[in-house]
């Protein structure tokens, strides 16, 4: 167990590690199975590992949790491992899911909610009790435990199954077949977990029975400080008593190669915790301002673009807008944000829930990099046509069991790439043609993008004419475009794992950060929240908000500083 700080090159650590366990320890045809959080997570060690000169394919397996399940689990053993799934069952997209939660709320509590509200809550519910024949799934909310029921019921009528899904089912086929744990050890002798802290009581018991059970040999990297996903199910605690463990060796990385040295002292004043972590000697100071703001929220963006990022951008000259950050807490005030960029003529990329599309998604991520070999990447080779080869690989693997089927994706793709080789071609006129040519062609039958094509029909409407995306072009949507330099704008909880040279953590004020009223466990994630956000500076931390009601974080660390 590796606890890495920020800025402490875990993620160089990982992947180093990793291609030393393929090179060096684990024997051909055996690989290795690697973790991560997200897509996002997924992507950045798959790009590490390439620059080593190794592609993920039979040997090694780099990708979330629910894919780990969904394609190494659910979808080879199901009929074997007794799941009592249909033989043809595809994951729901939005739309079924909603359908299904309606019947189920019909059927199981029939009142005057609206079905939808209780989603979330049916969530952390099924996330949270993971044995359905122990006492608290019935006793600690019947309510909750009656709907889950019907909703998945109702969800096998159908044929599908939902995300949530994925690691359930494939924790109970391991729990409930020992061959099953036997033939993934005998695939993959070494399990490596990226971001263990975020990762949710299902993968922990996926480790204690694969790790500490059958044998399989484990690499894992987590910091509780940056535990930010107590809403997805994540509980800190499970990295720390995993670590403790008298059979688990534990290695700390305490030095912070990214931040600047003040920024790195001040971290600690933003967890409220010391955590003698240090900066290198050579490190620049860094620089943390505070930005007390009378005016509302959108006065304050428009002096955010007004002032404070000119001035930041004046001071360091090597630096421009792609070099920028705005954080904050929450989608609508990025919107916000957005548009005091508009008004002042500012490009911009969203990465958070109000983005053109979630930065989750493969299929639009793969879809993204292929509009950047169009728009010049061919001539570059960045990206490489092998690459977008085999991610589609891995999008589409249920329909690609042939040499013959491979060769066919790779003719289709090229051609749907080579013959659009302009960055001003209309993105909707683009992706409907893209996905008639390749897409449709396989998507049907390959349960893991079902649903994220749901989301490809969402932007292809978006940007059709009277859509609110109209007139994108290819070279905008791969960011090849004339506005390539573009600020950055996050939640805090999307810029985690990210790091920038200018970061601005906009409306830093009590009620946003932490919310009103809540109990102390949910102010300590705020608390690592702010401190997430803290540390993605490497030369200036600009902390806005509004002088009648800051947030206390920002206030202790004035004070301490």
């Amino acid at each position: 167990m590796v606890l890495a700080g920020p800025g402490s090159g875990k993620t160089k650590t990982l992947t180093i590690k990793l291609a030393r366990i393929l090179a060096e320890e684990v024997q051909e045809p055996r690989g290795v199975a690697c973790i991560t959080y997200n897509n996002e997570c997924a992507r950045e060690i798959e790009n590490r590992l390439s620059a080593l000169g190794i592609e993920p394919g039979g040997r090694l397996f780099v990708g979330t949790v629910h894919s780990f399940s969904l394609t190494q689990i659910v979808l080879p053993y199901h009929k074997v491992a007794g799941l009592n799934l249909p033989d043809d069952f595809t994951v729901a997209n939005r739309a079924e899911r909603t359908g299904a939660l309606k019947h189920a709320y019909m059927k199981a509590i029939n009142g005057p909610e609206n079905p939808q509200s209780l989603d979330f809550a049916m969530g952390t519910y099924r996330r949270s009790i993971l044995d359905r024949e122990s006492e608290a799934w019935h006793a600690q909310d019947p309510r909750l435990a009656a709907l889950v029921e019907a909703f998945e019921a109702e969800l096998r009528t159908m044929g599908r199954i939902d995300f949530d899904d994925m690691p359930l089912l494939a924790l109970r086929a391991l729990r409930q077949n020992e061959w099953l744990r036997r033939a993934l050890l005998a695939k993959f002798p070494v399990l490596i977990v990226d971001e263990y802290q975020d990762l949710g009581r299902a993968l922990h018991r996926m480790v204690m029975g694969l790790c500490f059970g059958a044998g399989m040999r484990l690499f894992a990297v987590g910091d509780a400080d940056q535990s930010i996903y107590g809403f997805t199910g994540a509980h800190p605690e499970l990295l720390e008593r995993l670590s403790n463990r008298e059979e688990v060796e534990t290695v700390q990385l305490r030095m912070n190669y990214r931040c600047g040295s003040n920024i790195v002292q001040a971290s600690s004043y933003a967890l409220g915790e010391d955590r003698e972590f240090e900066a290198p000697e050579d490190a620049p100071e860094g620089t943390i301002f505070f930005h007390p703001l009378e005016s509302g929220y959108a006065h304050q963006a428009d002096y955010l673009f007004e002032q404070v990022i000119p001035a930041a951008l004046a001071r360091i000259p090597d630096c421009n807008y792609s070099d920028v950050a705005i954080l904050y807490p929450a989608a609508n005030m990025g919107d916000i944000v957005a548009s005091a960029a508009t008004r002042h003529d500012v490009a911009i990329v969203r990465t958070d829930a109000n983005a053109i599309y979630p930065r989750s998604n493969r299929l639009m991520r793969w879809l993204e990099q292929c509009a950047k070999w169009s728009c010049g990447g061919w001539q570059s080779g960045c990206p490489r046509f092998s690459k977008l080869c085999n991610d589609a690989r891995r999008l589409f693997s249920e329909a690609l069991q042939t040499a013959e089927k491979n060769l066919e994706l790779q003719q289709l793709l090229l051609s749907a790439l080579w013959t659009q080789r302009d960055g001003e071609i209309p993105l909707h006129a683009w992706l409907q043609r893209f996905d008639a040519e390749v897409i449709s062609c396989y998507s049907p039958i390959c349960r893991a993008v079902y649903d994220e094509v749901d989301v490809l029909e969402q932007v292809i409407q978006r940007t059709a004419p009277s859509g609110d995306l109209e007139g994108m072009t290819l070279a905008q949507f791969s960011g090849e475009g004339g506005d390539q330099n573009r600020i950055n704008l996050s939640t805090l909880h999307s810029s985690k794992g990210r790091e920038f040279a200018i970061v601005v953590m906009f409306a830093m004020d009590h009620g946003k950060i932490p919310w009103f009223n809540v109990n102390d466990k949910k102010i300590r994630e705020s608390r690592r929240l702010f401190y997430v956000g803290f540390t993605r500076a490497e030369t200036e931390l600009h902390l806005m908000y509004s002088a009648t009601q800051p947030s206390p974080f920002v206030l202790e660390v004035a004070q301490r500083l």
